[in-house]
C-alpha cells in the first residue's frame, strides 16, 4: 500500500488511468487508448505528466553546496544558481545507489530531485552537526511537458522568456497566474519544461494547460507511453539500467564523475573500478514484431554475454527495440545476438543508442 499520493491523482483517475505503484506513489501505469499515441504525440507535438512521485528534498543552510557536493559525483561548486545538474549517487563501494537532478535554487538552497534510492537519508545522516536543513517536500509537486510543442502551450501562458531557457537551466516565474519553478529538464529526449509549484495549486495548473493543450495536439501522457520514448532516446532509468551492481563507467556517465574535485561519496571504490567494467549499457534491435521480454538473456554461440533490462516495440520505428547489458566486447555496433526470453526467442543486432537524435539536437534546440 502506497504510503504517498499525489494531488493530481483523482485528475489521474478521471481520465480513466490504470494506476500503479512507483516510489512508493500511485501513477499512471496506462491510460485507455494506444499508448504510441502518446509517444508519437511527444515526439510530434508534446506530453504532459504528473512526475511528483520523485523524491524532492529541500537542503538549506551554510553547508548546503557541502552536502550536495559531497552526495554527488559532479563538482556542484560549478553549478551557479538557476542551473542544475544530472548526478550519479553513489555507494561508498563506488557503486550506483541512486541518481538524480540538482537544482541550485539560490544561495546556500538546493533541491535534490532523486529516484528510488536513499539520497534522502545520506543527506539527514550528513547534516548532523553541520549548519544544515534537510527536507523532504511532499507538498512540490511536478507538472513535466515534453516535446516541440512545450514551448508552443508554454509560451502564452507565461511571463517569462522560456523560449531562451538553456538546457538545464531554471527560473521562477508564472505559469497560469501560479508563481512557481520551470526548469528545461525531463525524460524524453526532446525539448521540455518541468513545472514545480505547490500542491494546492497543481490541479488548477494541470486543468489550465490541459485545456490549452487539445488544440496543439499534446496529450497526457502515461508510463506505459513515456517508456518507449526513454527507450528510443536511451535513457537510463536507476533500478533498471544503472543498479547496485554497475557504476558510472559501466553505463556510459563517465562524463558525469568529476575528477578533479575533493571528497565525494564512493569516491576511492568509483576511481579503482574504472577500467573494469563487466558490462556496458547499448542497445538492440530485435527481429520480432512486438516487445521482448525483460531479462531475456543475450548470447552468441551459445555463451551468455547479456540481458535486456528494458524493451519496448517503437511503432514509429517499425522496430523491436531493447535497451541492454553487454559485455564489453559484444558491445559493438552489428553484433549478432540470439536474444532468449521465457517466451520469446529470436536473433537481434546491438545497436548504439541513442536509437533516434544521437546528436540530442532536439533537447538542446532554442
Amino acid at each position: 500500500m502506497a504510503s504517498r499520493s499525489s494531488a493530481l491523482g483523482e485528475a489521474m483517475r478521471a481520465l480513466g488511468a490504470r494506476m500503479g505503484e512507483w516510489n512508493d506513489m500511485p501513477v499512471a501505469f496506462r491510460f485507455p487508448g494506444d499508448p504510441h499515441l502518446e509517444h508519437n504525440a511527444i515526439r510530434e507535438a508534446a506530453g504532459m505528466w504528473d512526475s511528483s512521485a520523485l523524491t524532492k528534498i529541500q537542503v538549506r543552510g551554510a553547508d548546503a553546496l557541502q552536502a550536495v557536493d559531497y552526495l554527488v559525483t559532479r563538482d556542484m561548486a560549478k553549478i551557479p544558481v538557476g542551473k542544475s545538474a544530472y548526478c550519479p549517487i553513489l555507494k561508498d563501494d563506488g557503486r550506483f545507489c541512486d541518481d538524480g537532478i540538482i537544482f541550485h535554487v539560490a544561495d546556500g538552497h538546493f533541491l535534490v530531485a532523486s529516484s528510488i534510492g536513499p539520497s534522502y537519508e545520506l543527506l539527514k545522516d550528513f547534516a548532523s552537526g553541520r549548519e544544515l536543513s534537510v527536507e523532504r517536500d511532499e507538498g512540490l509537486h511536478i507538472i513535466t511537458v515534453q516535446g516541440p510543442r512545450s514551448i508552443d502551450l508554454l509560451d502564452p501562458l507565461t511571463d517569462a522568456d522560456l523560449r531562451h531557457l538553456r538546457f538545464c537551466h531554471q527560473l521562477h516565474a508564472s505559469v497560469c497566474g501560479v508563481d512557481m519553478m520551470i526548469s528545461r529538464t525531463g525524460y524524453s529526449g526532446e525539448r521540455g519544461y518541468e513545472l514545480f509549484m505547490r500542491d494546492r495549486e497543481v490541479v488548477g495548473v494541470w486543468d489550465d494547460l490541459r485545456r490549452h493543450a487539445e488544440p496543439l495536439g499534446i496529450v497526457p501522457v502515461s508510463f506505459d507511453g513515456l517508456e518507449m520514448v526513454h527507450i528510443e532516446s536511451g535513457l537510463m532509468a536507476y533500478g533498471a539500467e544503472a543498479t547496485e551492481d554497475n557504476t558510472p563507467w559501466e553505463v556510459g556517465m563517465g562524463w558525469a564523475v568529476s575528477r578533479g574535485k575533493g571528497k565525494f561519496r564512493g569516491k576511492q571504490g568509483v576511481f579503482e573500478l574504472e577500467g573494469k567494467e563487466k558490462v556496458r549499457f547499448y542497445g538492440i534491435v530485435a527481429d520480432h514484431d512486438d516487445v521482448v521480454e525483460h531479462g531475456a538473456e543475450l548470447s552468441i554461440d551459445g555463451g551468455i554475454v547479456g540481458h535486456v533490462t528494458t524493451p519496448a516495440y517503437s511503432k514509429r520505428l517499425g522496430k523491436s527495440l531493447a535497451l541492454v547489458h553487454l559485455v564489453p566486447s559484444a558491445a559493438v555496433e552489428g553484433t549478432q545476438l540470439e536474444l532468449r526470453g521465457p517466451t520469446i526467442q529470436c536473433r537481434a543486432v546491438a545497436t548504439s543508442i541513442p536509437f533516434v537524435d544521437p546528436e540530442r539536437k532536439n533537447l538542446h534546440a532554442m
